[in-house]
């Protein structure tokens, strides 16, 4: 142990095991140990036990005596929910609670822009302080390892690396407003299907490398306070009472100080769960006395089952996130629905559309040409801040696409407006309900295509919403749904100078309109200022310069979970056969051709990378390695464009995928200027984890470190050697 002084005043404590610090302890931090010292040993064991389970929807109890406010949470990540009643899920009908619609976490991810995200965290905790609450109940960030998961479009990537990033920035940016982010579900919660009881078999070695970092991320270099357990279970074993994932890796080898709770009904025993690592019960069926974390447990302590020192340390780090958050010495004023934060969600909205097709340049529209655009699909006025089963907003408001067309177009265009298709689908739907609601309306169809004829252009928006993709179901396949394939095949044959507007959080099969139509706009659920945004990028007031956060299949088999047969699983059980082979990863190193790869995105001007260097050839363990190129913007349009750095193993021997992501930086250059890009990493980052050594290793040898535009655009490499 060592002490170091840093500045004038701050001494850090600093505790070291074989050379690696794993504890370093503020004199702040001191302090506040101290004061929860106190506390506890005030503290009734009665006392201690309500503070581990909920006393309502979204809190859990306090020791008013002691001055122990109720521990508050909430819903995220689209932004603070309506409130609801203490006891019940009903809406409680308020007029000033409404709070700001953010773009979904797919979205977000597209923006693949860490300095947005961290935006993103800090107006989340800002609305969240306001409406007083002490947790947000976001990121979650799970791998999407299937495209039909329910909860795509709320998680943001298939890739770990970027996850982390995003992860990091986004959990900053809530806790710098003395509101705690609680990182979610941990872990392996990549399907709806059978959620509760969905035993995910996976083998360390994916669970290191692909399900685990951006968690290990977010607490070590975000410091989150808080962490969800997930419903499923994890190699035969709930995620609540996990003690490899809780007790030895979470809390053991990542050190995690704060709170871990359950999702909610996600409690599943008392002792098994209060010795494996769950702090706090949440969500639980019945009177809040009979909970597992109630009377049950106040019972196993005064029958010796479980000692008390145990029930203390959970109460240390509930107390410990409170410190942090309500009971911190320094508060932050809160904010709400304000025109920055309107601002922000807008350049959020903006960063994350993806333009995936444009023949012959057909975007931005030559609004100097046009005299009437046909504006047609039920997306084009629908809304999204609320629908399915799961988490929404109470916007402030939103605007649609329409109104942002209109907006934007509508002084000296003729804008008028076909529905094209009914979005009649609820998740409560009969499965006859639900097909019935993918029949295509001949009537709309018919409408819309009369008014394409008599369009200069067709703006379609179609897609899926927030009912179609929902928490607590997976989709059955990746068609585009209320048939609106037949809407689209109809309108572009009636009107050739159709641009398709989608908007969804995860992956749908397009390959016809990729092969037919001139123009495709991936412009997601994204938020208040959706409209406005998708406006300004379709005039070229906003040049698009999103990537796609997954991969698009060409068709669900070749997706690794559908190749293998392992999804929805059987008996109760989902075996990751694939291993490390997720997203890219899988089709890639099967070569597998998609129908969109990861890290895809055009923009309206074009750039040319110069090759790239790297400030040394051969490199040692735990050495940082410097790639640096010049991009030059050789359009006539300003861009931002994402370069991203991938580097692959030549001659593996340890079955490592064909390439992994392992820098990236979004750069804007001018038309015609160039910019300087140092990409980062180091050596240990190329480790894979070892599962007979149970430890991380580097494979020495040679690597290919690939820089492009995306997984399959990689312009320039070069060859490092790394030794041991």
């Amino acid at each position: 142990m060592e002490l170091r002084t840093i500045g004038r005043s701050l001494a850090i404590c600093i505790i070291t095991i074989h050379g690696t610090c794993v504890y370093a302890q503020t004199s702040v931090e001191a302090t506040i140990n101290k004061k929860i010292d106190r506390v506890i040993s005030k503290m009734t064991l009665n006392e201690k036990i309500d503070m581990l389970h909920g006393n309502s929807l979204f809190s859990s109890a306090g020791v008013k005596r002691l001055g122990i406010p109720e521990l508050t949470c909430d819903d995220g990540p689209l932004g603070v929910r309506e409130e609801v009643g203490r006891y019940t899920w009903d809406p409680l009908k308020l007029k000033t609670d409404s709070a700001t619609f953010f773009p979904n976490g797919s979205a977000m991810a597209a923006t693949w822009n860490p300095t947005l995200t961290y935006k993103f965290g800090v107006i989340m905790g800002q609305e969240a302080l306001a409406r007083g609450k002490n947790i947000m109940l976001a990121p979650a960030f799970n791998i999407c390892r299937t495209p039909l998961c329910g909860r795509t479009y709320e998680y943001y990537s298939e890739d770990p690396f970027l996850n982390a990033q995003l992860a990091i920035s986004s959990v900053r940016g809530i806790q710098s407003q003395n509101v705690s982010a609680c990182i979610k579900h941990f872990a392996v919660n990549n399907q709806e299907t059978y959620r509760d009881s969905i035993n995910a078999v996976v083998d360390e070695r994916a669970l290191r490398e692909i399900y685990l970092p951006a968690f290990k991320a977010a607490i070590q270099q975000g410091h989150a306070y808080s962490l969800m357990s997930a419903y499923n279970e994890v190699n035969g074993v709930h995620c609540s009472e996990n003690d490899f994932l809780l007790n030895k890796v979470l809390k053991g080898e990542w050190g995690f100080k704060g709170l871990v709770m359950s999702d909610w009904g996600g409690t599943h025993s008392t002792i098994n769960a209060a010795k494996n690592g769950l702090d706090l019960e949440m969500g639980s069926k019945g009177p809040f006395n009979t909970w597992y974390f109630a009377d049950p447990l106040l019972e196993a302590v005064k029958a010796g089952k479980i000692d008390e020192k145990l029930i203390d340390q959970k109460v240390r780090r509930i107390l410990w996130v409170m410190y942090h958050t309500s009971m911190a010495e320094h508060k932050m004023p809160g904010s709400i629905n304000t025109p920055a934060h309107s601002k922000a969600v807008y350049d959020m909205a903006c960063e994350s559309i993806v333009l995936l097709k444009n023949k012959d340049h057909a975007l931005p529209l030559n609004t100097a040409n046009i005299k009437s655009i046909a504006v047609i699909g039920d997306n084009a006025i629908h809304t999204f801040a609320t629908g399915g089963f799961g988490a929404g907003v109470k916007a402030k408001y939103e605007v649609t696409a329409l109104q942002g067309i209109k907006s934007r177009l509508g002084k000296n265009i003729d804008i008028r407006f076909a529905q094209g298709y009914k979005a009649n689908y609820k998740t409560n739907y009969t499965a006859q309900q639900k097909e019935n609601a993918n029949i295509p309306n001949q009537s709309l169809i018919s409408q819309a295509v009369a008014l394409a004829k008599g369009s200069d252009v067709a703006i379609l928006c179609i897609g899926s919403n927030r009912d179609y993709e929902s928490e607590g179901s997976d989709r059955k396949n990746l068609n585009l749904p209320f048939g609106e394939q037949e809407l689209v095949n109809a309108v572009t044959a009636a009107n050739p100078n159709t641009i398709i507007v989608i908007m969804a959080g995860a992956p749908y099969d397009i390959a016809e309109i990729k092969k037919n139509s001139a123009a495709i706009v991936w412009s997601w659920f994204n938020g208040a200022e959706a409209g406005n945004a998708l406006a300004d990028v379709l005039i070229g007031k906003v040049n698009p310069s999103g990537k796609l956060p997954f991969t698009f299949p060409a068709k669900l088999d070749d997706s690794p979970a559908h190749a293998l047969h392992t999804f929805p699983g059987e008996n109760l059980t989902t075996n990751y056969k694939e291993g490390i082979l997720v997203g890219y990863r899988w089709f890639d190193t099967k070569n597998i051709e998609p129908l969109y790869c990861f890290g895809y995105g055009l923009s309206y001007t074009n750039f040319k990378y110069s090759p790239v260097k790297t400030d040394e050839k051969k490199y040692k363990t735990g050495e940082n390695i410097l790639a640096t190129l010049q991009l030059k913007n050789t359009g006539k349009y300003a861009g931002k464009e994402i370069v991203q750095l991938y580097v692959s193993k030549l001659n593996s021997q340890t079955g490592q995928a064909e390439k992994q992501l392992k820098a990236f930086k979004k750069v804007l250059v001018m038309p015609g200027g160039m910019a300087n890009v140092v990409l980062n990493f180091n050596a240990t980052d190329l480790a894979y984890f070892n599962d007979e050594k149970h430890k991380w290793m580097v494979e020495p040898g040679e690597y290919k470190v690939s820089i492009g535009s995306s997984s399959r655009d990689l312009r320039q490499s070069t060859i490092i050697t790394v030794a041991d």
